[in-house]
């Protein structure tokens, strides 16, 4: 992954299911001070944090792309 500086658009997944977008505000030493859409942040450690959502979909375990259906199906 890209190391990401401050002022950058992360992704984050929580409990495996929930991607979230943060915003990164600092960096030091590997972590990384996050903070959320609704005012909260967290520190977390690089590995937590994506450039893309779909990076961070590709991490959830089980996650599978929807499969897209011919409107023509109706079965």
């Amino acid at each position: 992954m890209a190391r990401l500086k401050a002022g950058d658009v992360a992704f984050l997944v929580e409990s495996n299911r929930i991607i979230r977008e943060v915003k990164v505000v600092n960096c030091s030493g590997g972590m990384y001070l996050i903070r959320f859409s609704n005012g909260g942040g967290i520190r977390v450690k690089e590995h937590r944090l994506f450039a893309t959502e779909e990076d961070a979909k590709k991490s959830i375990p089980g996650y599978e792309e929807p499969k897209r259906k011919s409107p023509y199906e109706y079965m």
